[in-house]
């Protein structure tokens, strides 16, 4: 077995086990912080031990058996209370590996533990994003277009708070679901786009596990809240988002427009789901959210058989709607793009000029911006605003298309 499939059986057993091997630490010790680092360490020996002693038959195992070795150490080494140290002994046990299989609830726990109300609602998604979905700092600082200083600072505080809150690793009641939804919500949201345009330069461009993962939450939320709207509607625009992937990037490593792509290749039954369950929040004739707006969006997008047979004037309806309850600049761009389909190019440029403030450091508002000027015919300011998107954005498909449009420009 050569280097490279010790190393990709590394990476992807990263992407598959860090959260459930993090959970399975928490559950055990009670401290997220010793979790996150003894699960670190344990992949870091995997790096070293893998190379010479061949990859295990069932690495889950093998990693999570590592990393609670690591966390009875470095509590060992802590020394600092009693009641540590017999957790510590009651720990360390020839007992076989607990097994990986059952992740449903080991997550589930692991997200309303960092989705505490305590905690105030973008810690809990940072904080979720690093635990749970094993996003990095860099990472999660892009989806929030802060520092990465601040984001660390932010993720470390959160932990501090659970920890002197006492706050109980656990799937909370069910009077108590509610009050922590909005939170998950948050977080398998971002989850969700970060599998669906993957940020970081060494990730694949699409992450499947991401998206796959952030569906089977989502489905396992609405489980336990079948009747709340949000939810839902969360549900079908990951499915219509979905639907979409295998056309998303062509052979070339490309990124693939909404409107060049082959609607053929779209996964019709995963279409079909979420149209079903648009339409079902639309009969239930209550006031939609944020998460059924963005699906009913999707939903118009995904029922045109061609880009062009698109009904913008809807989309616009509808981005207007999401605007009055979430007036975010990122919003704001979305509905400018959809106003270029309607009312042309200039209106839009217009639009989004007045965003650049607050997304002058987000790589799309730059693209948006050169796409408009290059159909107004401004190819100079069309180039200098694909050169800062190209340096801003993270994922190579999206790269490999923004240059290729650069280069096209006369």
């Amino acid at each position: 077995m050569s280097i490279g499939d010790i190393q990709d059986a590394i990476t992807r057993a990263h992407h598959e086990e860090w959260a459930c091997v993090v959970a399975a630490l928490a559950r055990r010790f009670g401290d997220l912080d010793i979790a996150e680092e003894a699960s670190a360490e344990a992949f870091a020996t995997a790096v070293e031990r893998w190379p010479v002693d061949g990859i295990p038959p069932n690495p889950g195992a093998w990693l999570t058996t590592t990393a609670k070795r690591k966390a009875i150490d470095r509590i060992r080494r802590e020394n600092k209370r009693d009641d540590k140290q017999k957790q510590a002994q009651m720990g360390y046990d020839n007992e076989p590996p607990e097994p990986l299989g059952a992740i449903d609830d080991e997550r589930l726990r692991l997200i309303f533990t960092c989705c505490h109300p305590a905690l105030a609602l973008e810690s809990r998604v940072a904080l979720t994003l690093r635990m749970v979905g094993g996003l990095t700092v860099p990472e999660i600082a892009h989806a929030f277009l802060v520092q990465e200083a601040t984001m660390g600072q932010r993720i470390t505080r959160a932990k501090a708070k659970i920890k002197a809150a006492h706050i109980p690793y656990r799937v909370p009641s069910a009077e108590d679901l509610p009050a922590r939804v909005s939170g998950v919500l948050a977080v398998l949201f971002l989850v969700f786009n970060e599998g669906y345009l993957a940020t970081g330069p060494d990730s694949d461009p699409v992450r499947q596990d991401l998206t796959s993962e952030a569906i089977r939450l989502t489905r396992l939320i609405r489980s336990l809240l079948p009747d709340d709207g949000e939810v839902t509607g969360l549900l079908a625009l990951m499915l219509l988002t979905e639907a979409r992937r295998t056309a998303r990037v062509s052979a070339r490593g490309e990124l693939v427009r909404l409107d060049e792509q082959d609607r053929g290749a779209w996964d019709a039954a995963l279409v079909a789901e979420g149209h079903r369950l648009v339409r079902e929040r639309l009969a239930a004739g209550v006031a939609p959210g944020r998460y059924q707006i963005l699906a009913a969006i999707n939903a118009v997008h995904t029922s045109a058989r061609d880009a062009r047979d698109t009904d913008w004037s809807q989309v616009v309806v509808l981005y207007d709607q999401l605007v009055r309850i979430d007036p975010s600049p990122i919003v704001a761009l979305n509905r400018a793009i959809a106003v270029a389909e309607l009312d042309g190019p200039e209106v839009a440029l217009a639009a989004v000029d007045r965003l650049e403030g607050p997304l002058a450091g987000y790589h799309a508002f730059h693209a948006t911006r050169a796409d408009l000027l290059r159909r107004l015919g401004r190819s100079g300011q069309s180039r200098a605003a694909y050169d800062r998107a190209i340096e801003l954005a993270g994922n190579t498909a999206e790269i490999a298309y923004l240059t290729r449009r650069r280069d096209q420009l006369g």
